[in-house]
């Protein structure tokens, strides 16, 4: 089975999809480490990559690129991005689409506690930081795509992780997969 996390920054899911990875040995793609991997590559911040991404596209289709190749081309997979889900409807992708969303509050504080496991994202202002690139990101995919991210009409599960731990998050997760696997 092909399973998609989204979810704005902040949110948990690449929290829970390590947990759901690991519990149910799926391989595990993340979108946000291969893009960190790019702006390190390129000895910029992460801000500063989507700012370029903002001016061309050819960084946003890169990563989607290698993303639709691994939905297309492996099973047991577990892809978390923020298109994610979206790339398998666009493409026409059987997955089971899954979003995970947080109060802009959690998030934040999500962001703040893994500071320093992503000190490239440090700056000053947290807030409109991660304000900003939301913003950036929902331009550039309406742009790209013609989508509106923050629409979830197309996901099998939308979960608020706002008040739950990741692995009370997860167990809904794997509740909604194993319901899926025996309907299938």
């Amino acid at each position: 089975m092909r399973v998609t996390i989204s979810g704005p920054p902040g949110s948990g899911k690449t929290t829970v999809a390590e947990i759901v990875g690991n519990r149910m040995s799926y391989e595990l793609v993340t979108g946000g480490k291969i893009f960190r991997e790019k702006a390190n590559e390129m000895n910029i911040s992460l801000a500063e990559l989507g700012t370029e991404a903002e001016k061309d596209g050819k960084y946003d289709k890169m990563l989607d690129g290698f993303l639709l190749d691994v939905l297309r081309n492996r099973e047991n997979v577990i892809v978390e991005s923020r298109l994610s889900g979206w790339l398998c409807r666009l493409n026409g992708i059987d997955a089971f689409k899954i979003f995970v969303d947080a109060s802009e509050e959690v998030r934040l504080e999500r962001i703040k506690n893994s500071i320093i496991h992503r000190k490239e994202e440090m700056g000053d202002n947290l807030l409109s930081q991660m304000r900003e690139r939301e913003e950036s990101e929902w331009e550039r995919y309406k742009k790209y795509y013609g989508i509106d991210y923050r629409d979830t009409s197309i996901y099998d599960l939308v979960v608020d992780a706002s008040y739950d731990s990741a692995e009370e998050v997860a167990e809904v997760i794997i509740s909604g997969l194993n319901l899926r696997e025996r309907t299938s």
